[in-house]
């Protein structure tokens, strides 16, 4: 091989040289430079491989057109000159290999050739260079193909090579040739012709009409003859280097019709060689005694008295067969049994494997290409059963013969198949024959080289019928094979029912399992055997079986058929009888991981895996349709949570189901259908049990109220569909309506749905809130509206006398507060138990958005008494003011409210105790009007009693009542038009002098 690759890298190498050799030469004289005229054309050319450009030539490769040009193509050959291609459109190279074809094309434009290790594609490519006198592409395909030749193949390059006239291809596989004339074989030369041939062996050997005769051709023997017919017989009668006469030579290997023609053409047939051996010695020698030659002729006479007269009765032919074998084969029983009693040896075995007569062809091929075998092997082989019985009686007399002569016949001999007479009569159907074997001894369990007994070939070869005879006979049915498979599991594998049936009854044990763990029954199963497994059940086979699952847990049958979806399996088990009802087990060591220990019954397994026709089945044979897993789940929770509709339909009918079972989740199989939204599920629940919507959880929720807190609309519409009540309450303190929930929830349509299907739009809460009071709390104002719509009380009120517009106020929701002061006639001036309106609230809780909402009051209601007093006497000024919301506070003293008025405990904006006057301050200066005077029978300032001898003033900037010693001070008010000084208290005086600064 190495030698070779040098040889493929050297002739590259050669090609590449003789290359630039032609350029150089080409180029003499000229330029150096790889510019050169030359150097580009060639270039050029290489270029317009496959291209259209310049094309002016079409060839057709296989189903390909490729784009050529002619000064290319007659460049390289006088067979594409332009005069032949000057009218072609089209080259059709068709008919030759594409691949070997595209080779020659790139070949032509550049001159690049890449060897193959692929003798036919070298010899092809030679082929069509020689074919279109590419002189060059052949002996570069020469030189390629010498690399690839040997021993073996030399001779078809021979021919190949004297085709194509390539000398150098020719005489280098002649050099081979020689080399190796004597390793040669007669196949070798099989394909090559009669005329090349003799041709080569004229020039090889000096003895050419042996040669033909050992390669077995006669056809090169007629040539000699041809040829030498005027030195006949003579040539005939020569021997060879070795001594071998031509005639000897056709006579040893068979050729019949070769030494006829030369027996014909007067060879001498009583020739002699070196050592006086004449043809006919030499034919005996090789061939049968007399004996065997009348045994084998049939001539059971002459046969019967060569034996009595003296004849060697066991000479042995090349073959190794004695004339007991003859006789035996065909079958002389009496010449058999005077052999046997001449001293046959019915033990001897034949050496190697006898001829088939060609009358023998339509015979068993028991008896084809067979040796070691015993005369009653061949009794047996050619169906002979009276000379068997020839044989059998002469063992019988033989253990109690004085004659020493007679050996007695050994039955544990095997032919070269391995068989003994006993298997080879099973095997040939003679069954008589067999019991008869078996009566005089034949050992019914002897095993084969491979382990095998008798019985196990059987079944094997699944011969139920010799399988069955063999158990009759009291074959072991325990011995295993070397592999470890018992007779019941190979009957199992080989499909043979009866067989099965008669080893079980013969009581096989029936748990063994194979080398993978699987029992006899899971084998049948698995293969489909149904009638097997049938039979196995019938014998009593355990259709439980405990064994090793996954993790090593412990599984029966039926978890392993449901876990492979095997469901004629599961079927069968289960109609077998089969526990249907454990789940699977941890093993011995407490092996197993979550299978071993989730508690799931086979029909929480079916469930799971939606096996339709298992889960009937199971029903149909008791399984508990009530059993939990380990988390308390039973089967239509498990179908349910898997989604297989039918099985639920079958679990939901079954008269035992018990609906109301929860998991440890706290889930009912409606609660399951509801969480993964199998309405369908959940409807089929409902017909069964009318009560299953209204049942609730540990938070005491039914199924309405989930799905609506979870805002889950396709459920919701689905309970009101199936008519749940949508006024039930939650079963907790709160005591909350769907509707309520809804609105917390935010859900405008689970809101409107609810009302459409007939919630209550006036359900109160625990506190006594209506749905709109919950809406107005949070920022609803749609859900407000939708209420409004659907009649909701406005004016309720809650356990605190809150109205909606109260609650909406107290939470900042000016959306809301905008939809109630505009869309109903809610009372925006009424009093809470706090003796509070809206507005007050407003005081006490606005947020940053409280002065757009005052703003929103005075836009739909500009009338509204600002100064009016809560219950303590507050204003929403001196509580917004107390508060410190000082947007609240401008935008109420922008609205025109008194300043000074005090609640109850005499307190107001003027005196209340903060930490700093700056928001008091800038109120006073922010006002752009005279404010309105306030009343009352004591001073604002120093509570003094107003009476005759102290006077009511009034703060000409605030609008407070005063007594004169809290009014001293005068000052034009500019911004008021008051130009002359006019009274005002002293805080006033201070803004009005040094402006809203403290």
């Amino acid at each position: 091989m190495l030698l070779r690759q040098e040889y493929v890298k050297l002739q590259k190498k050669l090609a590449e040289t003789e290359k630039r050799c032609t350029l150089l030469a080409a180029q003499a004289n000229k330029e150096s430079s790889s510019e050169s005229f030359i150097s580009r054309l060639l270039a050029i050319v290489a270029d317009l491989y496959e291209q259209e450009q310049y094309s002016d030539l079409k060839i057709k490769v296989g189903d390909r057109h490729i784009s050529a040009h002619k000064f290319v193509l007659a460049a390289r050959s006088d067979s594409w000159s332009l005069a032949n291609l000057s009218s072609t459109k089209e080259l059709d190279l068709s008919d030759a290999n594409p691949e070997v074809t595209m080779t020659m094309l790139r070949w032509i434009y550049t001159d690049e050739l890449e060897f193959r290790e692929d003798d036919v594609f070298l010899t092809e490519l030679m082929k069509l260079a020689n074919r279109f006198q590419l002189q060059l592409l052949r002996e570069r395909c020469e030189k390629g193909v010498m690399s690839l030749v040997n021993v073996r193949n030399c001779i078809r390059f021979y021919q190949t090579a004297e085709e194509l006239n390539a000398s150098t291809l020719m005489n280098y596989c002649a050099e081979i040739i020689a080399s190796h004339w004597d390793d040669l074989r007669k196949e070798d030369f099989s394909s090559m012709s009669a005329q090349l041939l003799y041709k080569m062996i004229k020039s090889k050997t000096e003895y050419p009409l042996h040669k033909a005769i050992k390669v077995e051709r006669e056809d090169v023997v007629f040539l000699y003859l041809i040829e030498m017919d005027s030195q006949l017989p003579g040539k005939l009668n020569e021997a060879d280097h070795n001594g071998d006469l031509a005639l000897d030579l056709a006579l040893s290997r068979r050729l019949e019709s070769i030494a006829t023609t030369l027996v014909s053409h007067k060879a001498d047939v009583d020739m002699v060689d070196k050592n006086g051996w004449s043809l006919l010695h030499k034919g005996i020698q090789r061939g049968n005694c007399l004996l065997q030659r009348a045994a084998g002729a049939g001539n059971e006479a002459a046969a019967l008295f060569l034996a009595s007269n003296g004849a060697h009765v066991n000479h042995r032919n090349k073959w190794g067969e004695t004339p007991l074998h003859t006789a035996c084969r065909h079958g002389l029983a009496n010449l058999t049994a005077e052999l046997l009693q001449q001293g046959a040896n019915p033990n001897l075995q034949t050496e190697e494997a006898l001829p088939l007569p060609k009358e023998a062809a339509s015979l068993t091929s028991l008896a084809d290409n067979i040796y070691l075998q015993t005369p009653l092997h061949m009794a047996i082989a050619y169906n002979h059963p009276d000379v068997v019985s020839v044989i059998l009686e002469q063992k019988a007399n033989a253990l109690h013969a004085t004659n020493n002569l007679q050996i007695i016949p050994d039955f544990s001999l095997k032919d070269s198949r391995d068989q003994t007479v006993l298997g080879l009569a099973l095997w040939s159907g003679m069954h008589t024959i067999a019991a008869q074997l078996l009566g005089s001894g034949a050992s019914i369990n002897d095993t084969m080289s491979d382990g095998q007994t008798l019985l196990h070939m059987a079944i094997q070869r699944q011969d139920s019928k010799s399988a069955l005879f063999l158990l009759e006979h009291q074959a072991d049915i325990n011995v295993r094979t070397r592999d470890g498979e018992t007779a019941l599991q190979l009957a199992i594998r080989n499909q043979l029912p009866l067989v099965v049936d008669a080893i079980c009854t013969r009581g096989a044990d029936m748990s063994v399992p194979d080398e993978k763990g699987n029992p006899p029954l899971w084998l049948a199963l698995a293969n489909s055997l149904e009638d097997i497994a049938s039979t196995l059940v019938r014998h009593g086979c355990d259709a439980t079986c405990w064994g090793p699952g996954p993790g090593g847990c412990l599984q029966t049958l039926l978890h392993r058929a449901i876990d492979e979806n095997n469901e004629p399996t599961a079927c069968f088990l289960i109609r077998s009888g089969c526990d249907v009802n454990s789940p699977r087990q941890p093993g011995t060591n407490g092996e197993g991981e979550e299978e071993a220990r989730d508690g799931q019954t086979p029909l929480h397994l079916a469930a799971s895996w939606g096996l339709e026709e298992t889960v009937q089945c199971l029903l149909e044979f008791g399984a508990n349709v009530n059993a939990q897993d380990a988390e308390g789940r039973t089967p239509i929770h498990v179908a349910i949570s898997s989604q297989h509709g039918v099985i639920i339909q079958l679990l939901v009918s079954h008269p035992d189901i018990h609906l109301n079972v929860r998991d440890r989740q706290g889930l009912t199989p409606f609660a399951c259908a509801m969480t993964f939204k199998n309405n369908k599920s959940a409807e089929a629940i409902l017909k069964r049990e009318s009560g299953a919507a209204e049942q609730v959880d540990n938070k005491g929720r039914n199924f309405l109220h989930v799905a609506v807190q979870n805002s889950d609309i396709e459920s919701v519409l689905f309970l009101i569909s199936v008519h749940a009540n949508v006024n039930s309450r939650v079963q907790d303190a709160s005591k909350l309506t769907p509707l309520h929930l809804a609105v917390q929830a935010g859900s405008e349509m689970i809101v409107r749905n609810l009302l459409l299907a007939g919630a209550k739009v006036n359900e109160l809460t625990k506190h006594r809130q209506t749905a709109l009071h919950l809406a107005a709390q949070q920022d609803l104002p749609t859900i407000c509206s939708v209420l409004l719509e659907n009649g909701v009380d406005f004016a309720a009120v809650d356990e605190n006398g809150n109205n909606a517009l109260h609650l909406a106020v107290m939470h900042g929701r000016l959306n809301n507060i905008r939809v109630l002061l505009t869309e109903c006639t809610v009372d925006a001036e009424a009093f809470n138990l706090r003796g509070q309106s809206p507005l007050h609230i407003l005081g006490q809780y606005g947020k940053e958005n409280a002065a757009a909402i005052f703003d929103l009051f005075l836009e739909c209601m500009p009338e509204y008494p600002l100064d009016k007093p809560d219950a303590d006497g507050s204003t929403v000024l001196l509580l917004a003011y107390m508060k410190g919301n000082a947007n609240l506070c401008r935008a109420i003293v922008r609205s025109g409210a008194r300043l000074g008025v005090n609640n109850n405990q005499g307190v107001n904006i003027f005196n209340y105790q903060v930490a700093t006057k700056q928001l008091l301050f800038r109120l006073l200066d922010m006002l752009s009007k005279e404010p309105p005077w306030c009343d009352g029978s004591y001073c604002y300032e120093c509570t003094a009693k107003f009476g005759v001898t102290t006077r009511k003033h009034h703060c000409r900037h605030c609008g407070r009542l005063l007594c004169h010693k809290c009014s001293t001070k005068e000052i034009p008010i500019i911004k008021f038009d008051l130009n002359k000084p006019v009274r005002v208290c002293n805080i006033c005086f201070d803004v009005l002098t040094l402006g809203g600064v403290s």
